[in-house]
Parts: C-alpha cells; structure tokens; sequence
C-alpha cells in the first residue's frame, strides 16, 4: 500500500505538471448510467444477505452503502463467508448493469482534443474510475479514447478503489509521477475528495448539460471541496492546461 500523506499543513504543488489523472465517466465520457437502480440492487442484495430493512438508503453513494452494508453485517456477526458472498453478488449486479450502459456510451464533447493535446506535449495520462475493467476499457476503445490510457485503475483492481486516497496514490506512482506534480480532474464530489485526501491538486468539471441535475456538483460546492480551479466543459479545461508549463522533454 501507498502510505497517505497527513494533512497537517497545506499540500505543495510543484510546476511543472507532470501528468494528469482522470475519472471517466462524466468526466471523458457519458454513459447515462442507472445509479438509481444500482443503488436499490446493492440494498435489495445487502438485505438478502442479513442487513436489516431500512438500515440502508438508495440516497447514500454506492461506496457508502457498501460501506455500511460490510459494517452491519460484521455487527451481526454475519461469518466471513457471507461477507464475501455479498460482496460477489453486488459486484456481478453493478457490473450487469454497467454494462447496459456500454452501447449508449459515447464521448464527452472536446475529450480527443483535449488528450491528443497533452500527450502531444508530454503529459502522462491514467484513468482512476469505480467503473469495473471491463466496462471502462470496452467504454475507452468505443468512444476512441483507449491509445491515451496506458495507465487504468478500477474498482476491479486488485487494492483500494476510490474514493479512497489509496487508490490515487496508487495510480499515480504507477505513472512514476510524485503526488505535488499531479493533477487530478473529475466531475464528482468523491474526485475531490479523493485528491484532497490524497493531497494532490485537484481541478473540478460541471456535469456535461446531457446529465442529470446532481445538486451536489457545483462550482461553489467544488471550491468547498478543495477544488483549485472549475471548467464548465473540457475545452475550458484544456485551455488551463495550455497555460501550464509543459514537462521537460
């Protein structure tokens, strides 16, 4: 594991960036998944396995309730053979239903543009999704954005997964880049507070106007969450990102 950082005193971020990080869906592309159906799935299946009605909420994030779905179920004294049952089964159902979104996905506007710019200039890229393998590789390759990621960690990853700091930290030395010359861009609260965790600079992206409302996600709320800069859209992105300096060849 990669050790967190603490967060007694204000994170240093280094110029120049040396690459940048990115949660997909939402973020580089739209996939309209059913997160209200999968939250009642992870319930619906939590409750079958021990938890009592109405101990959990369809309102809560999906991390969350399997968060306290684990922590019931261990107050129980559900055996270790439930818990990991349960946690099979959940994952099968949001896999299932991720992958009904694949055929309607399709690339956020200005995405291409943006990652052609900053490999060209020599940026590295990863992606850090709670999407499974599966499904954010098959999304990659149908939305033409696969040849810039050669770094991927999912919620299928062997490790921690988002939102936990970890799972940045992570990635992030996989791409050989130290936490002050990163960036990490996502269009959800949970981004935020991932980077912050993490200490890694984090820039904020509104919702695409295709999405759903999210009340949670906006700008005033982002600069709350620690956010250093918000894009409405990608190509206000890329336009931050060309003013920063380039890595060194």
């Amino acid at each position: 594991m990669v050790p967190v950082p603490a967060t007694s005193t204000e994170p240093k971020f280094v110029e120049p960036l040396l690459g940048v990080a990115f949660d997909l869906d939402g973020t580089l592309v739209l996939s309209h998944h059913d997160f209200g159906r999968i939250r009642a799935e992870v319930v619906r299946i939590a409750e079958r396995h021990g938890v009592v009605p109405g101990r959990l909420s369809v309102r809560e994030p999906v991390h969350r309730i399997v968060e306290t779905a684990r922590e019931a179920l261990r107050s129980a004294g559900a055996p270790d053979g439930d818990l990991y049952r349960f946690e099979a089964e959940y994952q099968k159902a949001i896999d299932a239903i991720e992958m009904e979104a694949l055929p309607r996905t399709v690339v956020r506007p200005g995405a291409e543009a943006l990652l052609a710019g900053l490999k060209g200039r020599g940026f590295r890229l990863g992606i850090l999704t709670r999407s499974s393998e599966t499904f954010a590789r098959a999304a990659l390759v149908r939305t033409g954005l696969a040849g810039f990621f050669p770094y991927l960690r999912s919620r299928s990853t062997p490790g921690p997964a988002k939102p936990s700091p970890e799972a940045l930290l992570l990635l992030l030395h996989e791409m050989g880049i130290p936490l002050e010359r990163a960036l990490f861009v996502g269009d959800h609260l949970l981004d935020a507070e991932c980077a912050v965790a993490a200490r890694v600079r984090f820039y904020g992206l509104l919702p695409d106007p295709s999405e759903r409302s999210d009340a949670q996600t906006t700008a005033d709320r982002f600069r709350a969450a620690g956010a250093s800069a918000i894009a409405r859209d990608l190509a206000e992105l890329a336009g931050f990102l060309t003013a920063a300096p380039a890595p060194p060849a």
